[in-house]
C-alpha cells in the first residue's frame, strides 16, 4: 500500500507479487505500478524439522501473479519520456522565447519569496549539464550539485520539497534518519532463500533524478563520507559478503544544512562552516543564505504570506506554468538535448579561471588562511555544466556569450562570494584587517580583566578602553557580539554588564 492511501495510525500492508515472460524489466525500483493481476495461493516454505510439516500443513500464503501493469507517470516516482506531437511543438515554442530562462526561474517554488539567485540555480540543476563520455572509456558528470547553507527560516526545506515534486525522479531524506548504507546501497540476506541480496539505497533509487538532503549537516561523518564517490564519479562500489559490484547514481544532490552555530555568525567567518573541504569542493554551487533585518523586505514578506494564507487557490496557480508542464518541460529537455560549449566560450571560460585561482590566492594570501571552500579544477567543470544546462533550457545544440556570462555570475554569486565570507567584511562598519585585530585585542584585554561573575558598568568598560586609544565603536561591537554568544549578560536597565561564561 502506498503510504499516502492508508488511514490515519495504520502501517502499510504488504502482499507479494510475481511477474513473468513479458512483463519483466517493465519498470525500475521506486516507481509507483497499478497492477492486474489473479489472487492465487501457494504452500508455506518448510523450514527446519518435521513439527513444522504438521504445523504448516494446511496453511497457505497468498501472492498476485500479475496480467497486466501500467507505471504512474503522475505524482513521485518516474516521469515517462513518451511525448506527443502536440507537447513537443508546445516545448518548442516554448523554447523560442525570448525569456524563457527567467520564466522558468520565477516558477520554481512560486509561493516562496525572493531568493532569486537560488531558483535559477535550482533551475539549471533541474535540467542538468551534458554527461561526457571520453575515449578511453572515462565520463564526465553532468548532473549538478548544490548546496543551500544558512540561517532556519529562509525556507530551505520547502525548495528541497518543490525540487522533489518537480524533478523526474526525486527522492527527499533528512540527514538524520538516513546512514551510509541507506543512501548508498546495503547487502542483506534473503529471508527465504538465505542468500545475500543487495538493495540499493536512495542514491541508486534517484539514477536519472536529483536526491534531496535536508539536514545535511546532522548527519554523521562517516556516512557523509559514503557520499564522496556517488557524487563525483557517479557510481556506487560495494564489496560485501562476497558481492562485488558497481552500481550507477547518476543524480544529482541538493542539499540544506545550517550553521554550527544554528544561525550565521558573521564574526566567526569560517568556523561556520563545519564540512571538509572534500565534499565542499564536489558541489557546484554553494550559497550561504542568511535573514537579514530589513525594514522594507520584512514587510514584502509578511504581505505575502498573508496573501497566501487568505486566497490559497490564487496563489497555488501564480506560475505561468503548472508544475506538471514544467516536469514534462524538464523530462523533454533532459532526454533529448545535449549541448556542448562552443569553442569562443570555451576560451573566454579559460581565461576567467585563472583570474579566479589568482584572486583566491591573493585573498589567502592577504589573510594568512586557506580558504574553507575551495577554488578547484572542479569548479570550473561545474561552470562549464551550468553553461550547458542554460543552453539545454533554450533546447540549443551550442553555449552562447550569454550562458557563459550567466554561469560566471551564478558561480560569483554563490561560491565565490561564500569562500571569500570568512573574513569581518560588512559587519557593523568593519572592514580593514586592523578593525579585525582591534576587536580581537580588546575581547582577550576584556576577558583578562573580568572573571566570570564579575559585574561592571558598561559606560566603564568604554570609558576604560577609550583611554587606552581603543575606537568606541570596536569596544562596543565586542560587547554586542559577546552578549550574542551568551558570554554576558546586561543588568539593571542595561546600565551594568555581568559575565557568565
Amino acid at each position: 500500500e502506498a503510504p499516502d492511501h492508508i488511514p490515519t495510525g495504520d502501517m502499510p500492508r504488504h502482499i507479494q507479487l510475481y511477474v513473468d515472460r513479458a512483463l519483466v524489466d517493465k519498470m525500475v525500483p521506486g516507481n509507483r505500478v497499478q497492477v492486474v493481476g489473479i489472487y492465487s495461493i501457494k504452500k508455506m516454505s518448510e523450514k527446519g524439522g518435521k513439527k513444522s510439516d504438521k504445523i504448516t500443513a494446511g496453511i497457505r500464503r497468498p501472492y498476485i501473479r500479475i496480467v497486466g501493469l501500467e507505471v504512474d507517470t503522475s505524482g513521485p516516482g518516474r516521469s515517462l519520456n513518451k511525448f506527443t506531437p502536440d507537447e513537443e511543438d508546445t516545448f518548442k515554442k516554448l523554447a523560442e522565447r525570448e525569456d524563457v530562462y527567467e520564466m522558468i526561474a520565477r516558477n520554481i517554488a512560486p509561493s516562496i519569496f525572493g531568493s532569486e539567485d537560488v531558483k535559477k540555480s535550482i533551475a539549471c540543476l533541474l535540467f542538468g549539464g551534458s554527461r561526457k563520455r571520453m575515449p578511453d572509456g572515462l565520463t564526465r558528470r553532468g548532473d549538478i550539485n548544490l548546496l543551500l547553507l544558512g540561517d532556519p527560516g529562509t525556507a530551505k526545506s520547502q525548495l528541497l520539497k518543490f525540487v522533489e515534486k518537480c524533478a523526474p525522479i526525486g527522492v527527499y531524506t533528512s540527514g538524520k534518519g538516513s546512514s551510509a548504507a541507506g543512501l548508498t546501497a546495503s547487502v542483506m540476506r534473503d529471508p527465504t532463500t538465505r542468500c545475500f541480496v543487495m538493495e540499493g539505497g536512495a542514491m541508486v533509487l534517484a539514477d536519472g533524478g536529483v536526491v534531496c538532503i535536508d539536514e545535511f549537516d546532522k548527519m554523521r561523518e562517516d556516512d557523509r563520507v559514503a557520499i564522496h564517490e556517488a557524487m563525483e564519479q557517479q557510481t556506487i562500489s560495494i564489496a560485501k559478503a562476497g558481492i562485488t559490484t558497481t552500481l550507477n547514481t547518476r543524480c544529482s544532490v541538493f542539499a540544506a544544512a545550517n550553521s554550527v552555530f544554528g544561525r550565521w555568525d558573521d564574526t566567526k567567518g569560517e568556523e561556520n562552516i563545519d564540512f571538509m573541504p572534500t565534499i565542499l569542493s564536489r558541489f557546484d554551487m554553494i550559497y550561504i543564505v542568511k535573514d537579514d533585518h530589513n525594514e522594507s523586505r520584512d514587510t514584502t514578506i509578511a504581505r505575502h504570506v498573508m496573501k497566501i494564507h487568505l486566497n490559497r487557490e490564487q496563489a497555488a496557480v501564480e506560475g505561468e506554468m503548472s508544475i506538471e508542464m514544467l516536469k514534462k518541460y524538464i523530462a523533454f529537455a533532459r532526454a533529448k538535448c545535449g549541448p556542448r560549449l562552443s569553442d569562443k566560450s570555451a576560451l573566454k571560460l579559460g581565461h576567467k579561471y585563472v583570474m579566479m585561482r589568482t584572486s583566491a590566492r591573493d585573498h589567502e594570501h592577504e589573510s594568512n588562511k586557506r580558504l574553507s571552500i575551495p577554488i578547484t579544477v572542479r569548479q570550473l567543470e561545474s561552470i562549464v555544466r551550468i553553461s550547458e544546462s542554460l543552453a539545454k533550457m533554450r533546447l540549443a545544440a551550442f553555449t552562447t556569450d550569454s550562458d557563459v556570462e550567466e554561469s560566471l555570475r551564478l558561480f560569483q554569486v554563490s561560491t565565490l562570494e561564500s569562500a571569500m565570507s570568512g573574513t569581518l567584511s560588512g559587519v557593523e562598519g568593519l572592514t580593514a584587517l586592523e578593525d579585525q585585530e582591534e576587536v580581537r585585542k580588546v575581547e582577550r584585554q576584556l576577558k583578562q580583566r573580568f572573571p566570570i561573575g564579575s559585574q561592571v558598568s558598561e559606560a566603564r568598560i568604554i570609558q576604560d578602553f577609550t583611554k587606552q586609544r581603543y575606537s568606541e565603536t570596536a569596544v562596543r561591537t565586542v560587547l554586542n557580539i559577546m552578549i550574542r554568544r551568551g558570554e554576558l549578560q546586561h543588568r539593571m536597565q542595561r546600565k551594568v554588564v555581568l559575565r557568565v561564561k
